[in-house]
């Protein structure tokens, strides 16, 4: 009879597709170095306790599976952090068993411990994005991979569970469907579904204790989302969750699934065979012999060279004379949001775009706590200004020196220098409507109200009675909000107010809150909006970057060299550019243009900001002493967005990565000089070569047509290269 293929190579060979995947059209952050080292790692792990515990056989292929899982969802700056994962993850198959079964996910546990231990760990579960097509795609693969491990049974029920805890929630919220469908078209829940949750290994025997199984981690995974709102709720419901198999197993007894079809490498079937039922064999078996020793010295060698390859990370440093900087100027329809975020701590800083009389301007914001009068402020926008111009994408120059002279110059950064009135407001129509003042502040040139509702119909005709303006079809969204027992925060412009403090333009309101909720709501202002809005978005963290978790974020391009009239031009470059990346993630990414610590930069597009700056926007970790953008991460976001494409409010997470990134890009200046050397000659012929290169970067950034470019640059048209064949052999 033939044998079943082991439907482990079915899922090597689909986690290997899904980073290459990664790699090649999701940009995915890890590098091939450090992917090595994290496999090589799992399979050094797994030879050692095969070794230790003196095994019949060694058995890479659910070792290479855990290190292919971790390529996917590991992130850490630190490549020893990287490496005790996947320790973790292959050593809690032989240390944490009961009754011969191994309690954990090797996956799901290395990255539990390594996210519980240090905070430098991360995961990023809006990596995959959210497009359909590739949602079934993993859907398929993932079928077919559980398929030939008997275990689609605990997949489709979690996908079933889920998906109604789901749809229930929304329906409840009076969201619409759309949040629902976005939410469960996300690559990491089809990749945990699929690939991590379906282990035959640590599953439940029974086909009925699968089914309970899937239901608790469901339902864990839900709560740990939407109730406690902390990230990665898959992962630590999952890992949670693996604890109740004894005891499911117990009361729902079935047949323990083994491997036993399927010989390990180097094994026979009656190795197999015991191997797959958990046990350990006696010491002094001959078939502990029977390990090959060069293909065991080989794979620790392997091990070796990768895990010393993964530790050596790049240096980069930029340089040149900073030029321009695309701030938000650029764009029309701007809002500038800052988040100063540390724990559950979240200081809010909100800068309008508004543009009319300061008497029409009002804003409707839900925040996720009572707010106080002492937790609300009005600061300067000068702030904000700030903070913009400091991490704005930049344009750097430089110029070639002399070629003769066999160096180059080091160039030295260069540095640059919300509603109305309402005392008058009758309370008992509120309560007529269900509507709450919980509180009601004049702070600055603004009159805020601190409102809550039992149902939106009632809050939307106070509202209108009292004279804010509220958009057709905002009621649903709101709805939303006031099921999730979130409170809305009202302002308006105090005109006499106004007038007496002498302010001609609408500073900027800040909000303290404590919450576990890490978002930005971003729904109301799509309810009849004219077109896509822009809005960037400074965070202030201590620990390092922060993203998005529930849509992907993406870096914009960066580096590259471009013709030098672009410095004059600028602004209509970065525009373009942008516009060109928005086409090309379909509109359904949040783009990262900035990530650095405050303590520095280089280039400047302005200096860094001061102590007393942080601290005004909120960062209250960092002291009052001049060292204190040493604790401040800085991450600017920056995304297009409408209703169609951003049907969900901003969710966002910290992770530890502490890498500097910035939108940067540069023109190099030729060299004019009239030297005669050979170096000369070599600079002069490839000189030509470069600027066309420019050209094409230029094209593909923005897709403007070459022609034009050249056009502009001045470059003569691309000719064939000499026909003399000695010119080609001497050049």
């Amino acid at each position: 009879m033939t044998a079943r293929i082991d439907p482990r190579l079915y899922q090597i060979g689909v986690l290997s597709g899904l980073l290459a995947y990664g790699w090649a059209a999701l940009a995915f952050d890890i590098t091939p170095v450090r992917a090595a080292m994290l496999v090589a790692t799992c399979l050094a792990t797994q030879l050692v306790w095969t070794r230790g515990r003196r095994l019949p056989a060694f058995d890479a292929r659910s070792a290479l599976i855990s290190g292919l899982s971790l390529c996917l969802l590991c992130r850490s700056n630190d490549p020893l952090l990287a490496a005790a994962a996947a320790i973790v993850a292959i050593s809690s198959k032989f240390l944490v068993r009961i009754r011969g079964k191994h309690l954990f996910n090797p996956t799901n546990i290395g990255l539990a411990v390594m996210l519980l231990v240090s905070d430098t760990v991360w995961v990023s579960p809006g990596q995959w994005g959210n497009p359909a097509w590739f949602a079934f795609l993993m859907a398929g693969l993932g079928f077919l991979v559980v398929t030939r491990a008997a275990r689609a049974d605990v997949t489709l029920a979690f996908l079933f569970f889920y998906a109604a805890l789901l749809a229930g929630r929304s329906y409840w919220l009076g969201e619409p469907a759309a949040i629902p469908i976005h939410r469960l078209q996300s690559g990491a829940l089809l990749l945990f579904a699929f690939f991590m949750i379906s282990d035959p290994k640590t599953t439940p025997d029974s086909r009925a204790g699968r089914l309970l199984f899937a239901a608790l981690v469901a339902g864990g995974a839900w709560y740990v989302q939407f109730r406690l709102f902390r990230t990665n709720g898959l992962l630590w419901s999952l890992a949670c969750g693996s604890l109740l198999v004894p005891l499911i197993d117990r009361l729902l007894p079935g047949s323990r699934y083994a491997w036993s079809a399927f010989a390990p490498c180097g094994a026979s079937a009656r190795q197999a065979a015991f191997l797959g039922a958990g046990g350990f064999p006696n010491p002094q078996s001959s078939t502990h012999n029977q390990l090959r020793l060069p293909m065991r010295r080989f794979m620790l060698f392997v091990g070796l060279a990768s895990c010393l390859l993964g530790f050596v990370e790049p240096l980069r440093a930029f340089c040149g004379f900073y030029v321009a900087k695309a701030d938000t100027s650029l764009f029309n329809r701007a809002s500038q949001v800052v988040l100063a975020r540390d724990g559950d701590r979240t200081v809010l800083t909100m800068a309008s775009d508004f543009k009319g009389e300061p008497k029409e301007f009002a804003v409707l914001i839900p925040v996720p706590t009572f707010i106080t009068r002492e937790q609300i402020h009005v600061a300067d926008k000068a702030l904000i200004d700030h903070i913009d111009a400091y991490t704005a994408p930049r344009l750097v120059e430089y110029f070639d020196s002399d070629p003769c002279r066999r160096y180059y110059e080091m160039l030295q950064p260069m540095t640059e220098g919300a509603a109305m009135d309402l005392m008058a407001t009758k309370e008992a129509r509120a309560k007529a409507l269900g509507v709450t003042i919980e509180a009601q502040y004049t702070v600055g040139e603004y009159d805020i109200l601190i409102l809550s509702a039992k149902q939106s119909g009632g809050l939307e005709t106070w509202l209108t009675e009292n004279g804010y303006r509220i958009p057709a079809g905002a009621g649903p969204v709101i709805g939303s909000y006031l099921r999730q027992n979130m409170r809305f925060f009202v302002a308006r412009v105090n005109l006499s107010e106004q007038a007496r403090l002498g302010f001609t333009y609408l500073r900027p309101l800040q909000v303290a809150y404590e919450s576990p909720k890490f978002m930005l709501p971003i729904r109301l202002g799509t309810v009849n909006a004219n077109g896509p809005q822009e809005l960037f978005i400074y965070t202030l963290t201590r620990t390092g970057r922060v993203e998005t978790t529930n849509y992907r974020t993406v870096k914009l391009p960066s580096g590259s060299e471009l013709p030098a009239y672009v410095k004059d031009d600028f602004p209509r470059f970065y525009r373009a550019m942008f516009e060109q990346q928005v086409r090309r993630e379909s509109m359904s990414a949040v783009f990262l243009e900035y990530a650095w610590d405050m303590a520095w930069c280089d280039p400047c597009a302005a200096d860094p900001m001061s102590a007393t700056e942080l601290k005004t926007l909120g960062v209250f970790w960092a002291g009052d002493d001049a060292r204190a953008g040493q604790k401040v991460f800085v991450t600017r976001l920056h995304v297009r967005y409408d209703a169609q494409h951003f049907p969900e409010d901003l969710v966002f997470q910290q992770t530890g990565d502490r890498e500097n990134f910035q939108g940067r890009y540069v023109l190099r200046h030729a060299w004019t000089g009239g030297d005669t050397c050979p170096a000369a000659t070599e600079y002069k012929r490839t000189l030509s070569e470069r600027r066309e290169k420019e050209a094409q970067t230029l094209s593909n950034l923005t897709g403007w047509r070459i022609e034009e470019i050249r056009k502009q640059a001045s470059l003569p048209k691309p000719v064939v290269e000499d026909a003399a064949w000695w010119r080609r052999i001497w050049k």
